[in-house]
């Protein structure tokens, strides 16, 4: 086994511990390092606590300076980082084994010298060991979602210093465009500036970017020369981050014990493993770059459209050999587009005779690039194979619109001041089901009261009921929330996930049962949690006449708090807009249905268990997550249920004061999906069941069963 993994790294070698090229050549100097502030480096993770704690103790000044020195330190790191796997994968290159015995001993004695070196680099940069600035998950998570800016807006708000509060504001809205909170923020700091038209600056906009945006500008313009500049420094900039990009994803690992296929694999196994997760992350970097801030998805991808864009703009100033170029450039990424390869066939019409069409072949910085990332794919399949997990190479190229242009000419025509075919800009429609919709089946209980239908809820897939618990019920459950709630369960325990102004807590079914059974609240009520939720089920299952099983993928009690102190001028949401199986895009007007979205559920459900709170509507929207269709006041016993995709984007207006409560219930009709809790809890039932019927105390070790 130990040579059949083995065999994977000299294939992984030659692509994937070399420094990949420029592809496009150096970036016009735009992106040199940074002068270094002195003395050591501070942890960002440290100085991000720090300015949180100090927003919400009120010092806004503290904030303000620890926050920004949190994101200049993370931008220091990352560029360290860089340039020092930049630096000792050129002085410490890897040397391929070969064969015999110890043949491997050369490779390893280059493995250690590059972690030595890249741990020396990283060590003189920072002022000290690179293991302080290992910060967690959800630290990285936050920045990489721009968490931070958001904190900055309201700190510069409150500092009044309103221009920056903006700049934080953007910086942070081009990253989750569906957050309503930052659109209504920025609607109001350009009432308080008194200018609609206020400058927005991102602050983290990548290079490339921000040149093919320029771009795009002055070739609407039609001021091609500019265009052209532009569109090549975007290029020579994306390649410039890439390389970036992948040299980010080389560090140092550590080699634990690995377990494939049911064996225990050493140190060969690790090192394999580990290149490989490296070639994958250098393969993910088309992710992140292609994409403008914000995307959940690759699917405006802007690689492409630099060659359509350019090879229009080579043709309009008379440069048929490079729009030519660009044209077969763009093919690459796209062969099958029937308006690109008229363009060739005009493109190679208006060559001069001495000029042979055959030899004028796709630029080569995209043939090379899309060269690599081919045979990384291949790598990357050869390797799952081999090492046994699953991988499925995802369509990197694929975009939802392109250039515009009004005027096009057909396929074969040459005439004098012609335009050239663009893509067609166009949205897809919303996501449609894969499965019959009907609606209006038996609601099963003599209590429940049918309140409104999709129709009347203005969307598809959505049922309003009430009266599904009953006014005892509520109270119990109210009751039983208060002994068995967590602050931030389902959410890695923070206090706060949605919204700094409300306070989250949640249990599960199977906590619930736990703590019944060990006598911390009262078994009955445990007990209640699990019937009224399987209730639920059975109604949602029955009303929307489903043909199959519907099984839980996963069942909450939450309750959100309005935290005093913090409702004066509010204009957030308790919980954004989002959908449940999929990325809500509100600029695309998409719903892309892939990880991390939740793909797996099928149906979603709200059953409430109090109203004695104000703020807290829920609220469907349309897909640009700010048409408001329907609104529904949460009240003891009503229970709202749709379909989870995009057809539903839903989300929950600022809870200003009080408690809202209820159990949140989500489905799915894949049983590979069942909520593991919930298989537990039943097995905890029936034995509970069991005991009752014997009239004795169950034999359950809760450590074992809960």
């Amino acid at each position: 086994m130990r040579q059949r993994i083995w065999a994977q790294l000299p294939m992984l070698l030659p692509w994937l511990l070399l420094p990949p090229p420029l592809w496009g050549g150096p970036p016009d100097g735009r992106c040199s390092e940074r002068e270094p502030e002195p003395g050591p480096l501070q942890p960002f993770d440290l100085l991000y606590a720090s300015g949180v704690a100090a927003y919400y103790s009120g010092d806004y000044e503290v904030a303000v300076r620890d926050l920004e020195a949190a994101l200049r330190s993370h931008r220091r790191l990352r560029e360290i980082r860089a340039r020092c796997a930049r630096h000792c994968a050129a002085r410490r290159p890897l040397v391929p084994p070969g064969a015999g015995a110890g043949a491997e001993l050369p490779f390893f004695r280059a493995l250690l010298e590059r972690a030595r070196c890249y741990r020396s680099c990283q060590s003189q940069r920072l002022g000290g060991p690179a293991s302080r600035h290992r910060a967690s998950e959800d630290v990285r998570s936050d920045f990489q979602r721009r968490v931070p800016y958001n904190y900055l807006q309201r700190a510069y708000i409150k500092l009044n210093q309103l221009e920056k509060a903006v700049e934080a504001a953007h910086t942070f809205f081009m990253a989750n465009p569906e957050h309503m909170e930052m659109q209504q923020n920025i609607k109001n700091y350009r009432t308080m500036a008194g200018v609609e038209d206020l400058l927005l600056v991102d602050r983290d906009a990548k290079p490339h970017l921000e040149s093919y945006s320029e771009g795009v500008k002055h070739y609407e313009a039609d001021d091609f020369e500019l265009a052209i500049k532009y569109f090549e420094q975007a290029l020579r900039e994306y390649f410039n981050e890439d390389t970036e990009c992948r040299a980010l994803c080389e560090g140092p690992q550590r080699f634990e014990e690995y377990e494939y296929l049911g064996y225990k694999a050493g140190l060969y196994e690790a090192i394999a493993d580990h290149y490989v997760q490296v070639l994958v992350c250098q393969h993910e970097c088309v992710r992140e770059l292609a994409t403008r801030p914000g995307r959940l998805s690759p699917i405006e991808n802007f690689l492409p459209l630099h060659y359509d864009y350019l090879q229009f703009a080579y043709y309009r100033v008379g440069e048929y050999v490079k729009a030519l170029e660009c044209a077969k450039a763009y093919l690459l990424l796209h062969p099958d587009d029937e308006d690109v390869r008229d363009n060739v066939d005009y493109y190679e019409s208006l060559l001069d005779d001495s000029t042979d069409p055959a030899s004028i072949q796709a630029r080569e910085d995209l043939a090379m690039f899309v060269k690599h990332h081919k045979l990384e794919s291949e790598l990357i399949k050869s390797a799952a194979e081999g090492l046994g997990f699953s991988y499925t190479e995802p369509n990197y190229w694929i975009q939802y619109g392109g250039r515009q242009d009004e005027n096009q000419v057909p396929s074969g025509v040459n005439v004098e001041g012609a335009e050239v075919h663009g893509l067609s800009a166009q949205k897809k429609s919303s996501p449609k089901i894969d499965r019959d919709l009907r609606e209006g089946g038996p609601l099963l209980y003599e209590n429940v009261t049918f309140v409104y239908n999709s129709e009347q809820l203005n969307g598809t897939q959505r049922v309003l009921l009430d009266n599904v618990l009953s006014k005892e019920q509520c109270r119990e459950l109210h009751s039983v929330a208060s002994g068995i709630m967590l602050v931030g369960d389902g959410y890695r325990g923070k206090t706060s996930p949605h919204t700094p102004n409300e306070k989250f807590e949640g249990a599960t079914v199977l906590k619930a049962l736990k703590f019944g059974y060990e006598g911390r609240v009262s078994l009955k009520s445990a007990r209640l949690f699990y019937d009224i939720s399987e209730k639920a089920r059975k109604i949602v299952e029955s009303y929307f006449m489903l043909n199959s099983t519907l099984y839980f993928s996963y069942t909450h009690m939450v309750c959100r708090t309005a935290l005093s102190g913090q409702q004066d001028r509010r204009n957030d949401l308790s919980h954004p807009i989002h959908a449940d199986n999929c990325l809500l895009d509100p600029e695309a007007n998409e719903c892309w249905k892939e990880p991390p979205a939740y793909t797996f559920r099928d149906y979603s459900a709200l059953l409430y268990m109090n109203d004695d709170f104000e703020g807290g509507e829920f609220i469907f929207t349309e897909m640009d997550a700010k048409t408001v269709t329907a609104s529904i006041k949460p009240k003891c016993g009503r229970m709202i249920s749709f379909s989870s995709g995009g057809e539903n984007p839903h989300g929950v207006k600022a809870v200003t004061k009080g408690q809202r409560c209820a159990v949140a219930l989500w489905f799915t009709l894949d049983p590979l999906y069942r909520e593991l809790e919930r298989i537990q809890a039943d097995e905890v039932i029936a034995i509970l069941d069991q005991a009752q019927q014997g009239k004795h105390k169950p034999n359950i070790n809760p450590k074992d069963e809960l």
